[in-house]
């Protein structure tokens, strides 16, 4: 009798997940790599593949950082690479971003507690050169060889002009 009672519930949260998932017609790929000492150390460069099926259509693509407010510096560098699947470089550059207000007030979407999410633009109205799979490496390229309070980084990747 117990297990009639649960299975609507059951049914139910995962077609609210699902339905969740299908409301963000826009993203292509959103993928986040963890760092589990809550710390970005140097030697660490997270890459991400995706595909693109579509070459005629823009993208775009940004970073995603998750941070506490262990982190000690107001701004965070990162370098992105953008390569195809026969590890042509694309796109590279190195990008920084506020994390901290001049008083010292954190910026982005506020988690649980002490942690942020942020998402930053890293490439926007970019055309692919032909559908197929293609990479993002992400480095920091701070001064510090760790990057304490850093809790993880992602890449999206969203179809542009569709609704989100």
């Amino acid at each position: 009798m117990p297990l009639r009672r649960s299975f609507p519930v059951f049914v139910l949260a995962i077609s609210l997940v699902v339905v969740l998932n299908s409301c963000d017609s826009s993203r292509v790929f959103e993928d986040n790599h963890e760092f589990p000492n809550r710390q970005w150390l140097v030697s660490e460069e997270p890459a991400f593949e995706f595909v693109v099926t579509d070459s005629a259509r823009t993208y775009n693509l940004y970073y995603n950082l998750r941070n506490s407010l262990n982190y000690e510096w107001d701004r965070i560098y990162v370098t992105y690479v953008l390569t195809d699947s026969a590890g042509q470089e694309l796109a590279k550059k190195l990008v920084y971003n506020e994390l901290f207000d001049p008083t010292g007030q954190p910026h982005g979407e506020s988690g649980i507690g002490d942690i942020y999410d942020h998402r930053f633009p890293i490439l926007t109205h970019y055309q692919f050169p032909r559908s197929g799979k293609y990479a993002i490496r992400l480095k920091q390229y701070s001064r510090q060889d760790t990057l304490r309070g850093v809790l993880a980084v992602g890449v999206r990747v969203e179809l542009e002009g569709l609704p989100k």
